[in-house]
């Protein structure tokens, strides 16, 4: 899997300047409405996120992949009609093949529904997380990030709805009081522990937007005009990367592009910690009514066949868990249709 190598064409935005003057937030905008509409990635600086809370992060991250294989599989996610918990290397698919990572998936706290007769599957997709007894510490530390990244993403989405001429507040409907979200834990072992380069493979986002923090090593890349693109760590940065629900919402103005991780060389390994902002599983994504030049260049959302976009934003979310971990499916939704 070769790559441009060409960082310089993934943009980098200083949040700071959301809060300048008048001309200088009308620029930023501009840049930030750009780098939504082409790249669908950027990097941002000055977010706020105390970087003793990050390292703390990544350094929980490594302490819990470092676990023995007992306590790690002790929560593993087919446990879980949530899709919460522990999977390991190869366990996870993209487009039927599979992923050379183990991860811990946690969300949001909050109770089960519980069995409600009558109700839509997705609703089975809430409930509480599967958290390690022999690290305790985990727990404080992801939900402090859970609640400062969802914090800079939510500005970042008023931000993107002011860049399209809308009052900054008129997504809120789709995250406000109860959005979707998740925790991704990341180890990618070397090219020597796998059986291939696809760390995990090509795909979009399906939330509104992601942030994420990196370690040293490389590998995500961005298929941009240009081919892939690698988004190299950069220090001081976290990457944000644009999703199909503002895809959908912006009539395909936004872009959420195809992205993927290639496998670590031999004898290395890449750890990094996602935060995905979804919305409400109870939403309808709604298309915004942009004005009349910046609608002209709306592309409208991109159709796969293979991966229909459904505005339904619990039935979508329903859909690409169930594909990406057929155990789960097997055993906690084995009443429902082929999705």
């Amino acid at each position: 899997m070769n790559a441009m190598g060409n960082q310089a064409s993934i943009p980098v935005l200083d949040l700071e300047r959301l809060e300048a003057d008048d001309d200088e937030r009308a620029l930023f905008l501009a840049g930030l409405r750009n780098a939504a509409r082409h790249a669908g990635f950027f990097y941002v600086t000055r977010h706020g996120i105390d970087p003793a809370l990050l390292g703390a992060l990544m350094d929980s991250a490594r302490r819990f992949f470092a676990l023995p294989e007992p306590e790690k599989s002790a929560i593993d996610m087919v446990n879980s009609p949530h899709f919460r918990g522990y999977t390991r290397v190869g366990l996870e698919r993209t487009r039927g093949l599979e992923d050379w990572r183990e991860q811990i998936d946690i969300g949001a706290e909050r109770p089960a529904f519980g069995n409600i007769l009558g109700a839509p599957p997705w609703t089975r997709l809430q409930g509480p997380n599967q958290w390690p007894t022999a690290l305790p510490q985990l727990r404080p530390i992801v939900l402090d990030w859970q609640a400062e990244a969802t914090r800079v993403l939510v500005h970042l989405v008023r931000a993107l709805a002011s860049s399209l001429e809308q009052d900054e507040h008129v997504l809120e409907p789709l995250y406000k009081d109860d959005p979707h979200m998740l925790v991704k834990l990341i180890r990618y072992p070397g090219r020597d522990l796998t059986a291939s380069d696809q760390g995990v493979g090509a795909h979009k986002d399906s939330g509104i937007l992601t942030l994420l923090l990196q370690d040293e090593q490389g590998g995500l890349q961005v298929q941009t005009g240009q081919g892939w693109v690698d988004v190299a760590p950069r220090a001081g940065t976290l990457v944000v990367n644009i999703g199909e629900i503002l895809e959908l919402a912006s009539d395909g103005y936004f872009r959420a592009t195809l992205h993927r991780v290639i496998t670590p060389p031999t004898g290395r390994e890449r750890v990094s910690a996602a935060f995905f902002l979804g919305a409400r599983l109870d939403a309808r994504v709604p298309v915004l009514t942009l004005p009349k030049r910046l609608a002209a260049e709306a592309r409208g959302p991109e159709r796969d066949p293979q991966n229909p976009l459904l505005r339904e934003v619990g039935q979508n979310y329903l859909k690409g868990r169930l594909r990406s971990h057929p155990d789960v499916a097997k055993r906690h939704y084995a009443d429902l249709p082929p999705l």
